[in-house]
């Protein structure tokens, strides 16, 4: 294993003793993890801040079995040691998605669930990526599969989430309608470049959508609320659309009319990122590297930036979240 000089036996890190609100958050002394073959140990210096990890804070999402409990699914840092088979080098800049163990001053990815960090490209920003990235590609663009020319329809669009679909949509000629609970955040949205924003509190979406398509509706809806807006997702979905579920904020059972899906040819799918394989998650870093990380080299895909807290804030950073004032990624900085 190849370690940089100087790597400590000790680092502060982000621990849950016991779940509940921003203030479970509390720093500790841990040790700092060892790669094992085929991953890297990052020295971070920002990690993203994602709905998952506040509910890992309310004990509503344990990490998978031998994952750390360490919260934190994405960083950007430098790698200070790697083990065999890495094909990374030390002191390579890169940014990685995580299965846990971000809220750290070290972090360790698998290898193949890095990307580069190009020169230039700020480190904070680098951090925002790889989460939010992996989620919209694999949900909204493979098992969706949308392509140039389709009409999607977005919910939660100034989240990281939201603005990253938007982001991407843009880049692939796809256009977007996002919902959003504010018209003030419906201008962020639009600023951000949604082509359509509905607040959902004052407008009916369902509505909106036919408005706006022509009564023909979307290819695809991108869903982390369930519930009770899922019969509703549906009616927005022109026939053979998708219906893809990444999360239940609002509820994790729903009523359908089956014959609606019948007639439609819809297709209802879903998933959760955290718990697939390693081998899966290097499959996806290998096709954004591919496909769209020249957008991150040529300064074309940035996240949408909110607020930056240090480690030692991170109760903070949680609270901000909490609130839903947000707009784009929180982050918290390490060095």
């Amino acid at each position: 294993m190849a370690v940089e000089d100087g790597l400590p036996g000790e680092m502060n890190a982000i621990a849950v003793p016991k779940p509940g609100g921003p203030e479970a958050l509390v720093m500790e002394r841990r040790p700092v993890p060892r790669p094992g073959p085929g991953e890297v140990l990052i020295r971070v210096a920002a990690a993203g801040v994602n709905r998952p990890d506040v509910l890992q804070r309310l004990g509503k999402y344990p990490p998978p079995p031998g994952v750390t409990d360490i919260p934190g699914l994405e960083v950007a840092g430098i790698i200070a040691a790697a083990g065999d088979d890495t094909g990374l080098a030390l002191g390579q800049r890169v940014c990685a998605l995580l299965p846990g163990g971000g809220y750290a001053e070290y972090a360790v990815a698998p290898a193949g669930q890095c990307l580069p960090v190009p020169e230039g490209y700020d480190i904070a920003e680098a951090a925002a990526l790889p989460e939010t990235l992996f989620t919209v590609w694999t949900n909204l663009f493979e098992r969706a599969y949308v392509v140039n020319g389709d009409t999607v329809l977005v919910h939660g669009g100034t989240s990281g989430i939201g603005t990253m679909a938007i982001s991407l949509c843009r880049l692939f000629d796809i256009s977007i309608i996002v919902t959003c609970g504010s018209d003030a955040k419906c201008e962020q949205a639009l600023s951000w470049g949604a082509h359509h924003a509905v607040n959902y509190r004052t407008q009916d979406f369902v509505a909106e959508v036919s408005r706006i398509t022509g009564g023909q509706g979307v290819q695809a809806v991108l869903d982390m609320v369930g519930g009770d807006y899922v019969p509703r997702n549906l009616q927005c979905l022109a026939e053979d659309g998708r219906h893809v579920s990444i999360a239940v904020l609002g509820g994790a059972k729903a009523s359908i009319f089956i014959p609606e899906v019948m007639t439609k040819r819809l297709t209802l799918t879903g998933s959760t990122l955290r718990p697939r394989s390693a081998a899966f998650k290097s499959l996806v870093a290998d096709e954004l590297r591919q496909v769209v990380w020249h957008f991150v080299e040529e300064g074309k895909l940035r996240p949408a930036m909110d607020m930056r807290f240090p480690l030692a804030d991170a109760a903070r950073a949680h609270a901000r979240m909490d609130a839903g004032e947000h707009f784009g990624k929180i982050v918290l900085t390490v060095s």
